[in-house]
C-alpha cells in the first residue's frame, strides 16, 4: 500500500512487539508520525518458533519482505497429526502452496527472526523510545505518562502491550478477567543435527512438516526453523502452577516424566532437550470493544485479542489488524473522521479474532482427549480426510470439504477463510461499499 493520508497524524505506539512494529511499519507507510514506546532497555524479541501462515506471508511479501524471509524460513509440506503411543500417522493435511498453488507460501520461522525483519524495516521511519513504561493515559487529550514523569502528546494512542495491556485497562475501564485453561506449555529447541544423526529422527528433518502427537491432556508439536537447523518444540500438558510468562524455566527432566507415555521417537527426542521454557495458557473471552470512547485510542494484537497456541495465529492476528489499521487511516483527511475510522477497524477486525480465538479453543479440547470412543471417533474422521488427501496427491481424488472435520485444517471452508483472508483487500471491499460514502462525508458515525 503506497497511499499517503491527506492529513498526518502523530500516532503513539505502546509495545514494540511483532504487533507494535508492524502497526508502526502500515501507518508510517501511510504518512504518519510514529513513536513507539517500549518498556525494556533494549530491542530483544523473546520466544522460539512461531508459524506464519499465508494470510500472514501474503502482506509481508507486499511490505517487500519475501526474499529475505526465503532465507530463513522453513516452509513446511503438511500438517501431520499422529497417535501419541505408537506415532500412527492419522491425518495428514497439505498447507500453503503445496495445497493451493494460489494460497501463497506457508512458513516456520523463529520468533525473533521476524520481529527483526520488521524492526529492520520500520526503524529508519519511526522513533524508538525505550525505557519508556507508560503509567498513565489521558485519552481526551490524547497523551501518555511516563515513569519517568514525562506527558508526550499525540493524535493517536495504539495499545500494543500484550496479554497484561495497560492500555486495554484505560479502554475497558477494568481488566479483562482470565482464566485458566488447565494447560501448561514447555518450549525448547534443539540442533537438527542431532536428529539426522538418528536414522529414526532424521525423516522429521528432511520431510519438513508440522507434526502433533496427540495423547490424553498433553500434546507436543514439532517442526524445523532456522533454515531447518533448529528442531522447535511446544508441549502441552496440565498445568502444574504455573505462571503467565515467556520467561519462566521449567524443568526438563520434569517435561521427559510427563511424556514418556509418548512414542519412543518423541522420547529420543526429547532425550535431547537442554533446557525448556514453560508457560501457563490462559484464555481470554473477545471484548466487548477495542475502542475508548474519546475515539482516540486503540487496542492491536494479544492486548485486544489474546490467542491461545492450538491454532497457531496469535502473531497472524496482529499483523492482519497492523494491516488493516494502516489502510483505513492511509484514508484520513480530518481528525473528526478518526472515530468513525477506528469503529470500522474494531468492525473488521473484532468478528474475526473471535472466530479464531474459538478455532484455537476447539484444538486444545480435539489434541487432548482421553483413550476411549470419542478419540476412536477423531481418529476416524481424521483418517478419512487423509486418505482423501493422499489420494489428491497421486491426482485421483477430486476435492473435499470436510466441514467439521476434527482435523481443522482439512476443512476446507474453514482453511480458505482463515488463509485466504487478505487484510487489505478487506479493507478496500469496506471502502468501496461503505467507507467512501460515510467517511468521505465526514461523518463520525457508521
Amino acid at each position: 500500500m503506497s497511499r499517503k493520508a491527506p492529513l498526518q497524524l502523530h500516532v503513539l505506539i505502546v509495545g514494540c512487539g511483532l504487533g507494535g512494529v508492524a502497526a508502526a511499519h502500515c501507518l508510517a507507510q501511510a504518512g504518519h508520525q510514529i513513536t513507539i514506546l517500549e518498556t525494556a532497555s533494549a530491542i530483544s524479541e523473546v520466544g522460539a518458533g512461531i508459524q506464519v501462515s499465508p494470510n500472514i506471508t501474503r502482506l509481508l511479501e507486499r511490505w517487500g519482505l519475501g526474499d529475505a524471509l526465503a532465507r530463513i524460513v522453513v516452509e513446511p509440506q503438511a500438517i501431520v497429526l499422529r497417535r501419541y503411543c505408537t506415532g500412527e500417522r492419522i491425518g495428514y493435511t497439505r498447507v500453503g502452496r503445496f495445497a493451493n498453488a494460489s494460497s501463497g507460501p506457508y512458513y516456520h520461522i523463529h520468533r525473533a527472526d521476524l520481529h527483526k525483519l520488521l524492526y529492520d524495516l520500520v526503524a529508519p521511519y519511526v522513533t524508538l523510545r525505550l525505557n519508556s513504561t507508560v503509567v498513565g493515559i489521558d485519552p481526551g487529550r490524547p497523551s501518555v505518562q511516563l515513569a519517568s514523569g514525562e506527558t508526550i502528546e499525540g493524535d493517536l494512542i495504539i495499545g500494543a502491550d500484550g496479554i497484561k495491556s495497560f492500555v486495554q485497562q484505560v479502554v475497558l475501564g477494568q481488566s479483562n478477567l482470565a482464566q485458566g485453561t488447565g494447560d501448561a506449555v514447555y518450549r525448547a529447541m534443539i540442533p537438527t543435527d542431532l536428529m539426522l544423526a538418528d536414522p529414526e529422527l532424521r525423516s522429521f528433518v528432511e520431510t519438513p512438516e508440522m507434526t502433533i502427537w496427540m495423547g490424553p491432556r498433553r500434546h507436543m508439536v514439532g517442526y524445523n526453523i532456522r533454515g531447518g537447523k533448529l528442531y522447535n518444540l511446544g508441549l502441552a500438558h496440565p498445568d502444574d502452577g504455573s505462571v503467565e510468562s515467556w520467561t519462566l524455566e521449567g524443568s526438563a527432566d520434569k517435561m521427559r516424566t510427563e511424556f514418556s507415555d509418548f512414542e519412543p521417537r518423541v522420547r529420543k527426542i526429547l532425550s535431547h532437550v537442554q533446557s525448556t521454557l514453560k508457560w501457563r495458557l490462559m484464555d481470554r473471552q473477545p471484548l466487548p470493544t477495542w475502542n475508548h470512547s474519546s475515539g482516540r485510542v486503540t487496542l492491536l494484537g494479544d492486548a485486544c485479542h489474546p490467542m491461545l497456541p492450538y491454532r497457531a495465529q496469535g502473531a497472524a492476528m496482529a499483523i492482519e489488524d497492523a494491516a488493516v489499521l494502516g489502510n483505513l487511516l492511509s484514508r484520513i483527511s480530518s481528525i473528526l473522521q478518526l472515530p468513525a475510522l477506528l469503529q470500522a477497524y474494531e468492525s473488521l477486525r473484532l468478528p474475526r479474532t473471535a472466530d479464531t480465538q474459538a478455532a484455537s479453543r476447539l484444538n486444545q479440547h480435539v489434541f487432548h482427549m482421553s483413550d476411549g470412543p470419542q478419540q476412536e471417533a477423531r481418529d476416524a474422521g481424521m483418517r478419512e480426510a487423509m486418505t482423501k488427501e493422499l489420494e489428491k496427491v497421486q491426482g485421483n481424488a477430486e476435492t473435499e470439504t470436510f466441514t467439521g472435520n476434527p482435523n481443522q485444517w482439512a476443512d476446507k471452508k474453514k482453511t480458505d477463510a482463515q488463509f485466504l483472508y487478505d487484510a487489505d483487500e478487506a479493507v478496500d471491499e469496506w471502502w468501496r461499499e461503505k467507507g467512501e460514502r460515510l467517511i468521505g462525508c465526514g461523518m463520525s458515525r457508521l
